[in-house]
């Protein structure tokens, strides 16, 4: 009976099982089921998202990047052939004036016709002021963008005539008047005395100075006269001088006078031209242009420092003087460009930029760019029966040709023409330079203004800005972190790790700020104590823990095991006060009073105030941070067992560091420095204000330099949107985040290859 008792309660339900099957539990699984698929959602989107953002920046910044390096385009309107240039003269000069709406034509019969540009309706015949029973027979231009023009008289005479265009806006419609002045009178100059005709003709303006040119035969002529107006009454009187230049055995083909008044180009032979230096009034050299057929036409390039050269070869040469190596300056040539191959008859240089255009004998047209080294357009408008006569307008949108009696316009759209991968990253010889170089110099003061958008300066100052800071950065963090970690007292680190992540915290622009107003000048003062502490911090740590494994033993026990870098702090605070209060004695004993002075004078080492030392001990103070907690929290997170394991097999402290843990630790290392050079290469304020901004090419460590960051930080803002300069911004801006992704992903792939390798430890 008790037992079947006892099985009869066993087989009722017990009240105090546990059921898990609760409307109330289930309802929390289903939510938590929600909230996880959710969250995997919500991850997965968020992860995606990024990915999508980043990939839409590239794109973005490709497509503001990508136009600099289309070529140019043109689109031609249909010949218009108005009835008065049947009766014109045959043409001498053609021009368009800013709005594209106005052109001039100079014909040899001594007159100026202004008609429309559309239509080809005369606004204005004018007639110069010609002797009587006189012709043109030669003609000039100054530099591209004056509208001076001169003119070579049968009577051994010279006219120079300006033409200007007055806009009004009568009934708030813009009207163009063209005029014609004459800066030198009405009365021509005399420059043959005997009266022969003017065969060629050149001349230069520079403010109130005239330098006139021209030939008969092989006999040259040259005058100078300045205006200079009376400020009480206004009149203008006017000095004039006779050069007395060296003659030359051949005749003259034609001459040109370079803006600043000291040169004075005379071609001749075919082949030949010889250079006249205006200012010693005698040769400077005799010069062979071309061994490919023979000089065709010559023009000088925007600023007139260039001289464009063309030949029947179809080839165009860019020449300027340079000095040699014993400093005598010689015309030399410095690039070529190919139209196609047919023999040069004009060249047109833009009036705003270092670019030209190029008609050749076939009708062929060609858009290039000298800086650049680009062609950016070969393509034929004319018939080749013709010779054309071309004209470029002022924002070298248009270009108005005269061939067979009608004219013609065409559109040029050529935004970017100073762009190309050669004048990016490579060596480029600019105007005025004795040698090609890496140069970034985006804006200038003058018009004529040759633009140098060389990035390789600023990709150099990155790299070199956080070559400097990682040198500072890594030992020390690397050092700090595996001590912190490994050999560090759990009180101590808790008390030092948050003080070291916390100067992370400190905002760059005050770290520049610091750096610029009292490190560098603080830098400079103290050279001697800056690099003596530098040597002797490692040192006298070194020193002395050989000092502390000497001390007795039971000196030794009093310090708790982790706790003897508080010995340490002394120590380094003693080599830091020992090494700057030696400075000025240093500084007397070896370096005669003044380092800098000694590193300048006798070592022939360049030094600025605000350098790459400066960089590095400002940087790299910043980016220590980053390192040190990523390092610490790798080797930190390396299992205490394998530690343990590896001291129990007979390993010293030292070995099992050195062969267990940081290996193991080593992904997570290797990712703190590759974080630090990611922060050092993209920092913009420490650089910015600590470096002096300047975009040169050497490693030395008492140099300045510019990093793309705090170029694109300085110049964006003083930047025309659309411009090359503002697309030049934006290629920094790519190269840079490219540079950090590809950096990124090597250094992920490496990080992989350690994990995998260093798994089984």
């Amino acid at each position: 009976m008790t037992n079947l008792a006892n099985e009869h309660m066993d087989a009722r339900p017990s009240t105090n099982r546990l059921d898990f099957n609760t409307p109330a539990l289930r309802r929390q699984r289903r939510i938590r089921t929600l909230k996880d698929r959710f969250a995997r959602w919500y991850i997965t989107i968020g992860g995606m998202a990024v990915l999508a953002a980043i990939t839409l920046i590239f794109f973005y910044l490709g497509q503001v990047v990508m136009p600099m390096f289309q070529g140019a385009k043109i689109a031609s309107h249909e010949s218009i052939k108005p009835a008065w240039l049947a009766a014109a003269g045959e043409p001498l000069l053609l021009s368009v004036e800013e709005q594209n709406q106005v052109a001039m034509r100079l014909g040899k019969d001594g007159q100026i016709q202004f008609f429309d540009v559309t239509s080809g309706e005369s606004i204005a015949r004018m007639a110069l002021p010609l002797p009587e029973g006189t012709q043109v027979v030669s003609f000039g231009e100054d530099t591209p963008g004056s509208h001076r023009l001169v003119l070579g008289l049968s009577n051994g005479q010279a006219l120079v005539v300006q033409h200007d265009y007055k806009v009004t806006y009568p009934d708030n419609r813009r009207a163009i008047t063209p005029q014609l002045s004459y800066p030198f009178g009405q009365v021509p100059i005399s420059l043959d005395t005997q009266g022969r005709p003017l065969e060629q003709i050149g001349f230069s303006v520079n403010g109130s100075s005239l330098v006139l040119a021209a030939a008969t035969g092989t006999q040259l002529h040259a005058l100078s006269l300045s205006s200079t107006e009376n400020l009480l009454t206004g009149e203008t009187s006017i000095d004039e001088e006779r050069l007395e230049l060296p003659q030359l055995a051949e005749p003259i083909e034609s001459i040109l006078v370079d803006p600043r008044q000291q040169w004075l180009y005379a071609f001749h032979g075919n082949t030949h031209v010889n250079v006249i230096d205006l200012n010693r009034k005698q040769l400077n050299g005799r010069y062979t242009l071309t061994s490919a057929g023979a000089v065709t036409t010559a023009s000088p390039l925007l600023g007139g420092i260039s001289l464009m050269v063309g030949d029947s070869a179809g080839t165009i040469g860019q020449w300027f003087m340079v000095r040699d190596a014993n400093g005598k300056p010689e015309l030399k040539l410095i690039r070529s460009f190919n139209l196609a191959g047919k023999p040069i008859v004009q060249i047109i240089p833009e009036q705003r930029r270092k670019g030209f255009l190029a008609l050749d004998s076939a009708g062929n047209l060609g858009i290039f760019h000298s800086t650049a080294h680009r062609t950016l357009l070969v393509e034929p408008i004319t018939d080749a029966e013709n010779t054309a006569l071309g004209t470029l307008s002022p924002r070298a949108d248009l270009l108005l040709v005269e061939n067979g009696g009608q004219f013609r316009r065409i559109d040029i759209h050529n935004p970017h023409p100073e762009i190309s991968w050669s004048a990016l990253w490579g060596k480029v010889w600019y105007e005025s330079y004795d040698q090609p170089r890496y140069v970034w110099q985006s804006t200038a003061a003058n018009t004529d203004f040759e633009p140098k958008l060389s990035l390789a300066p600023l990709a150099f100052g990155t790299l070199k800005a956080a070559f400097y800071a990682m040198l500072l950065a890594a030992p020390l963090a690397i050092c700090a972190a595996i001590y912190t970690a490994y050999f560090m007292a759990p009180t101590m680190r808790r008390k030092v790790k948050p003080v070291i992540e916390l100067m992370e915290a400190l905002p760059t622009v005050i770290l520049g700020f610091f750096a610029g107003l009292f490190l560098a000048p603080y830098v400079e003062s103290n050279l001697p104590g800056i690099f003596s502490l530098l040597l002797l911090t490692p040192l006298g740590i070194l020193c002395a823990a050989w000092l502390w494994s000497r001390a007795p033993e039971s000196l030794r026990l009093r310090v708790p095991d982790g706790w003897e870098s508080a010995l340490l702090m002394p120590v380094v605070l003693l080599v830091g006060f020992f090494s700057l209060s030696m400075s000025g004695y240093l500084e007397n004993w070896f370096f005669g009073g003044d380092m800098r002075l000694w590193l300048t004078n006798d070592m022939g080492i360049p030094f600025d105030q605000r350098n790459a030392l400066v960089v590095g001990l400002a940087m790299g103070f910043a980016v220590i941070p980053n390192i040190y907690s990523i390092a610490e929290d790798a080797i930190f997170s390396v299992p205490r067992s394998l530690t343990l394991g590896s001291l129990a097999l007979g390993a010293t402290p030292w070995q099992s560091l050195s062969r267990v843990v940081i290996l193991t630790a080593s992904p997570g290392i290797f990712s703190a420095l590759m974080i630090g050079m990611g922060r050092a290469v993209g920092e913009t304020m420490i650089v910015l204000m600590a470096t002096g901004n300047t975009p040169i090419m050497d490693m030395n460590i008492f140099e300045g330099l510019r990093t793309l960051a705090a170029n694109v930080a300085v110049e964006m803002p003083e930047s025309e949107v659309g411009s090359s300069h503002y697309r030049v911004l934006f290629l920094a801006a790519l190269v840079l985040l490219t540079f950090t992704f590809v950096m990124n992903t090597l250094a992920e792939l490496i990080r992989q290859r350690l994990r995998g390798k260093y798994a089984s430890l």
